[in-house]
């Protein structure tokens, strides 16, 4: 194997890129590793443009292992890797989002990059992939405007200072109130994800400043690896649209293009412009195949005019001030009495309707990644997005990484509000269905989830609200930061900073771009910008509902907590899961227990308060002098067994019923009878010894039993009576 390797010291962590042979085949390869944690990436171009592609066609796949966490994971009928794992599908987004921007977007050559995870450390691979993409498309001879690099900066509670990716042990053992990953070049920053524990738009404008002047120490450490490994860029030639076809352009369509773009909340009369175009072009050159180019005329036209009149003229699509948030309608609840909880969010055209379900502990995911094999989670948030609520017609079914990747974000924003398991032990899965799409549905998906929450009756810490946040930038010096951005704004603007927070502070962002990045400055602004948007949304949803309602919902099944000895929890399950499965048949409750004892029993309509009680009943530790009324069960010459809990039962010794002697126990007891007593003693071998005659002396005498009459012969019935020699 012919290797090279380049290392570097950043913040206390090393990292070393090695280039070789291994993957001779792809365009560009590099093995990255920073400790045990191994990230091998690679990119591979085809050789010629794909017919009739009208997009830049850029697949980015990152590849979780199982034996790079040193585990067999997946299921027991398949251990093998299947599809990925959310958590993978957000990796991937990170890189996705990072490196799609430095490309010509006129490209039709298909790229692809591969991250596969080969050894899972102490450090967090994300990060490591997104550098390792870099340096994979940077050396490689596939056109492309990098590097770029990526880092990860955590705030630790009650400390001042920002670290640097910081490891899972340091993130374990330490209260994070903001974990920022920000990728960038050249002073600017180009892709962020945050969640925050409500931080001020101070402390988190500190941690992009920081990140930017990270990005440039490993910046400085790939144009150096560039220079000497680095293969020469090959040349893709992109023709230009013959004058005649500019020249239709500007005679049909640009008279068209300012009714089409401006005046309307969202793409319809845009697209519908465009169509008009594109079956012009085809009918005036039928011949040609430019059909991709001249798709390209359109959208970079638009996206000029959009650029000129918001910079010049202070001018949006629909007419709106630079700052201004569409109109807003909230509903808390009013859906039905089945669903638990539910929330109708409209900002604008933007209609999002959110669900909430409680569920049972058990009803947690179980995650199956390598970075949390076998964990679980409480709170899930999906998301939605059906072809109607763009007016259109598609397919339904299955999962996209958009639809992941915007579910994802809503969680991350109302995480930092939940109430802990232990005050609220639900799990907790809102469903957010995207009703009507102009522009970011995921913050609307935010809010919505808030309303929902509230209407529940989930006790949590402050409503949370998130907003879109657009940008017209011709430089650094020269731009317009758009509140509420919609589509035409959307799809032509610099930046997509989605930021979500309650009053107090920031919870979530996130941030795409379309340029190589944008300066910490401008980012510094969108914040209080946001900040002053989300107040207003906030506003809004507080009006509808001002806090939870102080009830869950009679639909909502009871949990119940309880807490025994780790040493019961077999007891309590019984062999093979018996005893507890008899509780939930016979009560109609759920239970769920974790490993340190605490029992969770879920049900309706008094089944939770059943099973609760026989749980307690059978982990019951019992003492000297307790009291109970219980069945017989069995009767034996020397006494009876009585149940006095489930699955325990104590003898009543036969000179323990009465105070008196009897011939036989039947004279007194019969079988399913149920008998007071106390515990008289415990035995050491766990044998419990009970009494009758201690808790009611009559119990005997109400059976119509009495004590025997002595005789005149000085006996007792017909036993002897023994004398007094004194």
């Amino acid at each position: 194997m012919q290797k090279k390797e380049y290392s570097i010291e950043i913040s206390g962590q090393k990292i070393t890129a090695e280039f070789s042979d291994l993957a001779e085949r792809a365009n560009g390869s590099v093995l990255l590793r920073s400790g045990d944690t191994v990230v091998f990436a690679t990119t591979v171009m085809s050789q010629n443009a794909k017919e009739g592609q009208n997009w830049f066609p850029l697949m980015v796949d990152y590849e979780e292992k199982f034996y790079a966490a040193g585990k067999i994971l997946g299921s027991r009928f398949m251990r093998r890797e299947g599809r990925p794992s959310d958590n993978a599908v957000l990796n991937g987004r990170i890189v996705d989002r990072t490196i799609r921007p430095l490309f010509n977007q006129q490209m039709r050559n298909e790229i692809q990059v591969i991250v596969t995870v080969l050894s899972l450390g102490e450090y967090d691979p994300d990060i490591l992939a997104v550098n390792a993409a870099s340096l994979a498309l940077a050396t490689s001879d596939i056109p492309w405007d990098g590097p770029v690099s990526a880092v990860r900066i955590v705030k630790y509670a009650e400390q001042d200072n920002l670290a640097a990716n910081p490891t899972y042990t340091d993130k374990d053992n330490n209260n994070i109130v903001v974990d920022l990953i920000a990728c960038g070049k050249g002073g600017n920053i180009n892709m962020i994800e945050v969640i925050s524990n409500e931080s001020s738009e101070d402390s988190v404008a500190q941690a992009f400043a920081k990140a930017s002047q990270e990005i440039e120490k490993f910046q400085e450490f790939q144009k150096k690896i560039i220079k000497e490994v680095g293969k020469e860029k090959r040349v893709i030639e992109i023709d230009p649209l013959p004058d005649e076809i500019d020249v239709l352009f500007e005679k049909d369509i640009t008279p068209k293009l300012d009714a089409a773009v401006f005046g309307e909340a969202g793409n319809d009369k845009i697209y519908g412009l465009k169509d008009e175009w594109l079956a012009l072009y085809k009918e005036s050159f039928p011949e040609d195949n430019k059909a991709s180019l001249a798709g390209d005329l359109f959208e970079n036209t638009v996206d000029e005019l959009l650029h000129e009149e918001a910079l010049e003229k202070d001018r949006r699509a629909d007419g709106r001030p630079m700052n201004k948030v569409r109109n807003i309608y909230t509903q808390a609840g009013e859906l039905s009495n089945v669903v638990h909880g539910s929330g109708v969010f409209y900002r604008g055209g933007t209609h999002v309707l959110s669900v909430l379900t409680l569920g049972s502990p058990d009803d947690s995911l179980l995650l199956n990644d390598i970075e949390n094999p076998e964990s679980t989670k409480r709170y899930l948030h999906h998301y939605n997005f059906p072809p109607y609520s763009v007016g259109e017609v598609g397919r339904m079914g299955g999962m996209n990484r958009r639809a992941i990747g915007h579910g994802a974000l809503a969680e991350k924003a109302i995480l930092p509000v939940l109430p802990t398991k232990e005050e609220f032990p639900y799990t907790i899965r809102i469903v957010s269905e995207s009703m009507s799409s102009n522009g970011s549905t995921s913050m609307a998906s935010t809010c919505g989830s808030t309303l929902a929450l509230m209407d529940a009756g989930v006790p949590i810490k402050a409503p949370v609200a998130g907003i879109a946040m657009g940008l017209m930038m011709k430089n650094e010096n020269t731009y317009k930061i758009l509140t509420d951005i919609q589509g035409p704004e959307d799809h032509h603007g610099d930046m997509d900073f989605k930021v979500a927070g309650t009053r107090k502070g920031i919870t979530a962002i996130q941030m795409d771009v379309k340029v190589d990045g944008i300066p910490v400055k401008i980012l510094t602004e969108a914040l209080q910008n946001a900040k002053e948007a989300r107040e207003h949304i906030l506003d809004n949803i507080e009006k509808t509902i001002e806090k939870p309602r102080e009830e869950l919902k009679p639909s909502v099944p009871k949990i119940l907590t309880i807490t025994i000895k780790q040493d019961q929890i077999g007891l309590v399950i019984g062999g093979g899961g018996k005893t507890i499965k008899e509780i939930q048949e016979k009560t109609g409750a759920t239970i769920s227990i974790e490993d340190d004892g605490t029992v969770y029993v879920m049900g309706a309509d008094g089944a939770a308060e059943a099973a609760k009680e026989t749980v307690e009943a059978l982990t019951h530790e019992y003492v000297v002098g307790e009291k109970f009324e219980g069945p017989v069960t069995k009767i034996f010459d020397f006494g009876a067994l009585v149940e006095i809990g489930p699955q325990t039962e104590g003898l009543v010794h036969v000179s323990e019923i009465a105070p008196f002697r009897i011939n036989k126990v039947e004279d007194v007891i019969t079988l399913g009878e149920t008998v007071p007593v106390i515990i008289k003693e415990l035995g050491e071998n766990g044998k419990i010894g009970l009494s009758i005659k201690k808790i009611d002396p009559d119990f005997a005498k109400k059976k119509g039993v009495t004590p025997p009459k002595p005789t005149n012969s000085g006996t007792y019935g017909d036993k002897p009576r023994r004398k007094n020699n004194s």
